[in-house]
C-alpha cells in the first residue's frame, strides 16, 4: 500500500441541477474509503442560465460568439465550487491534500478533440488555497480517446472491493444513468470495457421542463400514467440506429433532441420517450448482472421498463453500502490523486485512447 492522500472531488453532471461533493482516502490504486458526501443545489437562477448556454453552444465557433457570456458564468460557476469547497472544509474538518474539480460541461466533441468544462481552476485554487487539479477531459482527446467515460478505473476499484468483501460477483455491468447512461463491464479478470450506450435523464428531463412546471419526473410517474404513440415510438428508434449514434463510444446531449413527441401530451410525450430511452439502453446491456447507480437509478418506472427488456438482475449499488448520488464525485476525487501520481484515468478499453494516459492539470494559486 503507497502513502494515502485525502481528495476532495467536485463533480456536476448533464441535469445541471447542483454539484456533488465527496471526500475520499486513497493511495491513488487498490485502497479507499469514504469520509464525506453531500449535494449543493443551484439556485435555480444558475441553472437556467447553464441551460441556456449549453443549447446555444452547439460547436467550437460558439465558444467564441458567446464567448463574454460563457467567461461571466463560468466565474459564478466557479465562485459556486469555491463555496461549496469552503464550507465543506470548515465543517468537516478534514484536511485535504487536493480537489478534483469536474466543471460544468457545456460542449464535448470528441471528433474535433475539443471539451469545453465551465470552471476557472486557478481561481478555485485562490479561494480555497488548495491544489486544484482539472480539466480531466483534454489529454485523453489528444490521444485518440473520445474524453468519456472517466470513471470507469473507479467502478473497478468498487467492484474489487466488493469482490472481496463478498458482497458481489464478477463478472458485473455498472450503468451509470446521468444526462447520459455509461456501462462499465468488468470481467473475472477486472479487465474493463466502457462506453456511453444512449440517453440517460436528459429526454424526459428537458421535455418535463418545456410541457411542464416541474423539473423531472418523479419516480417516473407521468410517464407511467400516459400511452405510447407507438408509431412515433418506432420512428424514433430507427432515427437513433439509422444516424449511427448507437456506434459512437462517447454522447452528447446535444446529440439528442425531443422534436420527435413534438403535438404529443405531456403524459403521452413522456411515456414515448421514457420508452424510447430504456429500448436503447436495453439494447447495449450485455449478459452480466447490472449493478445501477447515478441519479436516473431513482425512475423507478425506467429501471423497471429495462429490467422487463433483459434477462440479467438489476440492483442499486446503493445495497452494497455505498450512496449512488455520489460514485461520480467521489470517483473524480480519486482521479484527482491518480493525475497527481502520474498513474493512467483512461484507457484503450473504457475510451478508446491509444495508450493508458493520464489527465488532469494541476494549479496551485496561493
Amino acid at each position: 500500500m503507497g502513502k494515502i492522500y485525502t481528495a476532495l472531488g467536485l463533480m456536476s453532471g448533464t441535469s445541471m441541477d447542483g454539484v456533488d461533493v465527496s471526500i475520499i482516502k486513497s493511495d491513488g490504486n487498490t485502497e479507499y474509503s469514504t469520509i464525506l458526501d453531500e449535494y449543493f443545489e443551484y439556485k435555480d437562477a444558475v441553472r437556467e442560465k447553464l441551460i441556456n448556454i449549453r443549447e446555444k453552444v452547439l460547436i467550437s465557433d460558439d465558444l467564441k460568439t458567446y464567448s463574454q457570456e460563457i467567461n461571466l458564468l463560468e466565474r459564478e460557476i466557479t465562485l459556486f465550487h469555491a463555496d461549496v469547497t469552503n464550507q465543506i472544509l470548515e465543517k468537516s474538518k478534514t484536511k485535504v491534500d487536493f480537489l478534483g474539480f469536474h466543471g460544468q460541461t457545456i460542449l464535448h466533441n470528441p471528433k474535433k478533440k475539443i471539451t469545453k468544462q465551465l470552471g476557472d481552476g486557478k481561481l478555485l485554487s485562490e479561494l480555497t488555497k488548495k491544489i486544484v487539479i482539472y480539466d480531466f477531459r483534454q489529454n485523453d482527446l489528444n490521444n485518440g480517446g473520445q474524453g468519456a467515460p472517466l470513471t470507469p478505473i473507479y467502478h473497478k476499484l468498487l467492484a474489487k472491493t466488493f469482490k472481496e468483501e463478498g458482497k458481489l460477483k464478477l463478472p458485473i455491468t455498472i450503468l451509470n444513468i446521468g444526462g447520459i447512461a455509461n456501462i462499465t463491464s468488468i470481467n473475472k479478470d477486472y479487465e474493463m470495457i466502457s462506453m456511453d450506450i444512449g440517453p440517460g435523464n436528459c429526454l424526459i428531463d428537458k421535455w418535463i421542463r418545456d410541457n411542464s412546471n416541474k423539473k423531472f419526473d418523479k419516480d417516473g410517474d407521468i410517464a407511467k400514467s400516459g400511452k405510447i404513440d407507438k408509431f412515433i415510438l418506432e420512428q424514433a428508434i430507427e432515427n437513433f440506429y439509422y444516424n449511427s449514434l448507437s456506434k459512437k463510444k462517447s454522447l452528447d446531449i446535444t446529440d439528442f433532441d425531443i422534436s420527435f413527441a413534438k403535438g404529443l401530451s405531456l403524459e403521452n410525450g413522456a411515456a414515448t420517450i421514457i420508452e424510447l430511452t430504456s429500448d436503447i439502453l436495453s439494447k447495449k446491456l450485455l449478459d452480466d448482472n447490472i449493478c445501477v447507480c447515478g441519479g436516473g437509478r431513482k425512475n423507478k418506472f425506467l429501471l423497471d421498463l429495462i429490467q422487463s427488456k433483459i434477462k440479467n438482475n438489476i440492483f442499486q449499488i446503493d445495497n452494497l453500502g455505498i450512496n449512488g448520488n455520489f460514485v461520480e464525485s467521489q470517483a473524480f476525487a480519486y482521479l484527482a490523486i491518480r493525475s497527481f501520481l502520474k498513474l493512467p484515468i483512461s484507457f484503450p478499453g473504457t475510451t478508446g485512447c491509444k495508450v493508458p494516459c493520464t489527465g488532469g492539470v494541476m494549479v496551485k494559486s496561493f
